[in-house]
């Protein structure tokens, strides 16, 4: 009981990174209709940018809030420079614009930050707490704690206050918000904003855990891909729920199954996407689409 209470601990730890980079592709989903395939290397090159105004002598409690708005920024100007010219492109172009975008950032973070492994410093101890009969570090406390207050915020945001009522107003019904006057191509770039900050705070806290190079987040955006599938890819709540039964789901899987093991954790997280497509396509709290025939 206690080895699976600690398994369970620790896939949440897991669960709330791939629900705020879950987050990020959701609130671009909801703004767009699109999957942004280069949100994962845009949280690559924050963390590449809060690494290097720590190693300049940056606190690591002002390096983070400083990133996020410089990742903020960024995504601001990618919407407004590279996606604008498209958005009215069919949806293939606007996927094949996030590809090249992923592949351009990629090379870009290598150029300009090396593809030598760095540690990246966490101001979180790895000692650990007993809670509940399992052995939970300070370092995955941490973690749970500034995801959630991350979500949190985003929440409030969008459901609380006048900008988020006509985020969701020019997501989904951009002709009548037009009518009334609402900047829908700005409100677009602010989801882009809001999407890039989010998953710059999804690699800051994944990065201590394994080590800072310009592949770090390709494998966890599958598993935030899996958590927004499975939560429903319209959905802020299904994103994070979604992302906290994948984190504790691959967690018992490599843990309880032999021949999953640490290798093929990832097959997990691929198992879960199509299993999802195929049984319930919406997610668990999707929207059922309606369909003229």
């Amino acid at each position: 009981m206690q080895e699976l209470t600690q398994q369970v601990v620790s896939g949440l730890a897991n669960g709330g990174i791939f629900a705020s980079l879950a987050l990020a592709l959701v609130l671009i989903y909801n703004a767009m209709g699109l999957v942004n395939f280069a949100q994962g290397e845009m949280a690559m090159f924050a963390t590449f940018i809060a690494f290097t105004l720590i190693n300049h002598g940056f606190s690591y409690w002002f390096a983070l809030p400083l990133t996020v708005a410089i990742a903020f920024a960024g995504g601001v100007l990618i919407q407004r420079v590279v996606i604008r010219p498209v958005e009215r492109a069919p949806v293939l172009t606007l996927v094949i614009v996030t590809l090249g975008l992923a592949t351009l950032i990629n090379g870009a973070a290598g150029f300009l930050f090396g593809y030598v492994p760095r540690v990246f410093p966490s101001p979180f101890s790895v000692s650990t707490v007993n809670l509940l009969g399992a052995y939970l570090s300070y370092q995955d406390m941490g973690v749970i704690v500034v995801s959630g207050v991350v979500l949190v915020l985003i929440y409030l945001l969008l459901q609380r206050t006048t900008i988020g009522l006509m985020m969701r107003a020019a997501a989904h019904h951009r002709e009548a918000s037009r009518l009334l006057g609402v900047r829908v191509s700005w409100m677009l770039a602010l989801g882009w904003g809001l999407a890039s900050a989010v998953g710059a705070v999804s690699g800051i806290m994944v990065a201590p855990v394994l080590v800072l190079e310009p592949n770090l987040m390709q494998t966890i955006i599958i598993y935030a891909f899996a958590a927004a599938v499975l939560g429903g890819i319209e959905s802020p709540l299904g994103a994070v729920v979604g992302g906290l039964i994948v984190g504790v789901t691959v967690n018992l899987a490599g843990a309880y199954i032999p021949f999953v093991g640490g290798d093929l954790q990832l097959a997990v997280a691929l198992a879960i996407i199509v299993g999802v497509l195929i049984v319930k396509p919406n997610g668990l709290f999707g929207r059922p689409s309606v369909r003229n025939v």
